[in-house]
């Protein structure tokens, strides 16, 4: 796995968080506070367009997308399979920003996490599979205001993507501005 740490400004670099801290903190903020995610993918002008929707992170950096049939990104993942997923939240308990580059805004920078990756479309049972387990999760939570869908609905109304994950950068874990960028290797991606 390559990693990289930036420190992102001037003057005195805080000590570099171990990226086992740092993942661990990312994978926290992603299941638990971070909610939606934006979606990017190419039209067929070759411009990125994104849109926000649920984006759950499993373990080995890989999302799985469930959608509805309808949406035009599943003609552009079809096109071009090239994936970046953007996770943005508060800052960090203890944030700074000491240090702006070019304007201080007075507000320390977001967390935000940027996943790069490859969709591959799946069949009908992983999507009724994926579908299931992540709304076991939400209704134990309560969180029962989507429609419960038989099988038969699944799969004749939604899509499963599994995006495998080449790339993760993270902002807004280390100290200051740091950023922490590292490859997911395939033998990594489970």
């Amino acid at each position: 796995m390559e990693v990289r740490v930036e420190a992102n400004q001037l003057g005195d670099v805080e000590p570099v968080r171990p990226l086992a801290d740092v993942q661990q903190a990312v994978v926290a903020f992603l299941r638990h506070e971070a909610g939606f995610a934006q979606v990017y993918t190419i039209n067929k002008d070759g411009f990125p367009v994104g849109r926000t929707m649920v984006a759950p992170v499993n373990d080995d950096w890989s999302v799985d997308l469930v959608q509805r049939r309808v949406h035009r990104r599943l003609t552009q993942l079809q096109r071009d399979p090239h994936v970046e997923i953007t996770w943005v939240g508060t800052p960090a308990p203890g944030a700074t920003n000491d240090h702006p580059h070019v304007y201080d805004w007075g507000l320390p920078a977001p967390r935000v996490v940027f996943l790069r990756g490859v969709a591959e479309f799946m069949d009908d049972e992983w999507t009724l599979q994926r579908y299931q387990r992540q709304t076991a999760i939400q209704r134990e939570q309560g969180l029962t205001k989507a429609p419960l869908r038989d099988p038969g609905n699944v799969r004749d109304e939604l899509v499963g993507i599994h995006v495998h994950p080449v790339q993760v950068r993270a902002e807004g874990f280390g100290a200051g501005p740091q950023s922490f960028t590292w490859t997911v290797a395939a033998e990594d991606r489970g």
